[in-house]
């Protein structure tokens, strides 16, 4: 299978991490050929060790007779980068860590990323373009719309539900039955506690007593 990855900087730079592992960890399957980088700015590519060549900008790109990964990370461009592909006839494909633990029941949609070490739990349901960063877990019966941003480690509740584009800080939390509507950024290690509607953003500090004890000799 050949693979055009979209993006050239960091994120890119893990998918092909990714990409690289998966081959030498399922050589049952045929391994997964990366074509080369897409990227409007040419730069980002020099700052990485990539195995393929840098095939020029997104916005002139012609589009290839392989499949595309989504590797911009920026939720702020993620969409119409994406959303202009598909219109040239781009063809996506999701790109599963072998190390994440996906269930059997579990819905996983178009250009989804699932990173190493993640979990995906029972009947949980993923729609199109989510990014599931490394260590996150998505519990039993979750509802993910499209285009959403996980970061390390981010854990939803049984039967929560998310809409679209929403960025989550790591070790933030989701907790069971909260909805989480569209549009909105919580902020690193905050706990989602009660349901959200649109264009918020989370961040809340508790007041807390720092206690010392000294440690016998």
């Amino acid at each position: 299978m050949k693979v055009v990855i979209v993006g050239a900087g960091g994120h890119a730079a893990e998918l092909q991490d990714y990409i690289l592992y998966g081959n030498q960890y399922n050589t049952a399957k045929e391994p997964i050929e990366i074509v080369g980088f897409i990227d409007d700015n040419p730069d980002s590519y020099n700052a990485y060790s990539f195995s393929a060549p840098f095939l020029g900008a997104i916005k002139t790109h012609n589009v290839l007779d392989a499949f595309y990964v989504i590797g911009v990370a920026n939720i702020a461009f993620r969409r119409t980068i994406i959303s202009n592909l598909l219109s040239r006839g781009a063809q996506f494909i999701s790109l599963i860590h072998p190390t994440a633990i996906v269930s059997p029941s579990a819905k996983i949609g178009l250009g989804c990323v699932i990173s190493h070490n993640s979990s995906i739990g029972p009947n949980a349901v993923l729609g199109d373009f989510n990014l599931i960063n490394s260590r996150c877990t998505i519990g039993h019966d979750t509802n993910i719309g499209n285009y959403n941003f996980l970061s390390p480690q981010v854990v939803t509740g049984g039967f929560s539900k998310m809409g679209d584009e929403n960025f989550l800080g790591t070790n933030a939390a989701v907790l069971p039955r909260v909805i989480l509507g569209s549009n909105n950024v919580v902020s690193a290690g905050m706990i989602v506690e009660k349901s959200v509607e649109d264009n918020q953003t989370i961040f809340h500090r508790f007041k807390e007593r720092i206690t010392i004890v000294k440690t016998q000799e």
